[in-house]
């Protein structure tokens, strides 16, 4: 499909149309977002007013073909962002699409960790068909000797075993909840009110909610999907010294892979300690927990769902205070 017969306000990336002079003749609103101007300023512009170093650029160009010509040791002039750099062209002139490297790498984290939940979800498979009958088997025999005319000492015994069988099966079917789902019926359902719904408050601690009230309903698998949020939820509780604050709104900006519609953002916020440097890549792997007596599959868990629904979760920290964000794809019934 030529790039003339799609418009430009859809492509979820940073982009400009250049004239044959490689003056900017139109950009959406992503590439005015990142560059911090206004269409009406940008419009009229030399790319190289633009981006830098100027070798880099004319070397684009001198090497610019019908397949494009692509950077990424270009930069912005004002704020001296880092970007990669795509020039193409079309009839009118040419085409250019930049992304800012910190946008690239988080793109590329998300991937990671996608492949990783995939593994892990095949791993809690063969684990369900591997250990959890022969360990119901072994809790029966256990069982049936609790039940038989056996010694004190003998008794102390089964019932360490029924304990440490159990322990086992807990700890297994906490693991299973990352794995891959049938497919479940979705329904129209209020984020609103699955919010409202894991709130339990805690002494000493403030919850804000700055809901936007025209958020639609959307199509999610609400037990499914509730499990995320009290995850979320529980984590920032754990976390929190004074203050947590909900938010939803719409996400304009934000595109989700094999989604051309909305996005919805729900964004919770606490006022704690934050994670520390080295777990934050990856924190939302299984295992991966800063508490002493934590899982660590509480975020996998979260992960494994927003993937389900087509979404995607990542973590903010900034200022002291630690975000995870939520994105949804709006659905409809027809959808």
């Amino acid at each position: 499909m030529l790039l003339e017969q799609i418009p430009i306000s859809t492509v979820p990336l940073p982009l400009m149309l250049l004239d044959h002079e490689a003056r900017v003749t139109g950009c959406n609103v992503q590439a005015q977002e990142v560059i911090g101007q206004s269409s009406r300023r940008l419009i009229g512009q030399h790319v190289s007013e633009i981006f830098s170093p100027q070798s880099e650029m004319e070397r684009l160009f001198a090497n610019l073909d019908a397949e494009g010509a692509s950077s990424h040791g270009m930069r912005l002039n004002e704020s001296a962002m880092p970007v990669s750099f795509h020039l193409g062209l079309h009839q009118d002139g040419m085409t250019a699409v930049f992304v800012p490297e910190a946008y690239r790498i988080e793109v590329e984290q998300q991937s990671r960790r996608h492949e990783m939940a995939e593994a892990v979800a095949r791993i809690a498979l063969e684990m369900a068909h591997e250990v959890k009958n022969p360990l119901a088997a072994l809790r029966g025999a256990a069982q049936w000797l609790s039940e038989q005319d056996i010694s004190v000492p003998a008794r102390e015994a089964v019932d360490q075993m029924l304990h440490g069988v159990d322990r086992i099966r807990d700890r297994i079917d906490a693991f299973l909840q990352v794995g891959p789902r049938a497919a479940s019926q979705m329904e129209m359902t209020n984020i609103h009110a699955l919010i409202q719904d894991v709130i339990q408050y805690r002494e000493g601690v403030h919850v804000e909610r700055v809901f936007d009230p025209s958020l639609p309903e959307t199509l999610v698998y609400p037990p499914r999907f509730r499990q995320a949020l009290e995850n979320v939820w529980q984590n920032a509780l754990d976390a929190a010294d004074k203050h947590i604050e909900w938010q939803t709104r719409m996400a304009p900006l934000v595109h989700l892979p094999q989604h051309q519609g909305q996005v919805i953002e729900i964004r919770i916020t606490n006022d704690g300690q934050t994670v520390p440097e080295h777990m934050r890549e990856h924190l939302f792997e299984p295992y991966i927990t800063g508490k002493e007596r934590g899982s660590g599959l509480g975020l996998a868990l979260v992960e494994r769902v927003m993937i389900e629904h087509g979404g995607r979760v990542s973590a903010r920290f900034e200022h002291g205070r630690t975000s995870m964000i939520l994105h949804l794809p709006l659905l409809t019934e027809e959808a």
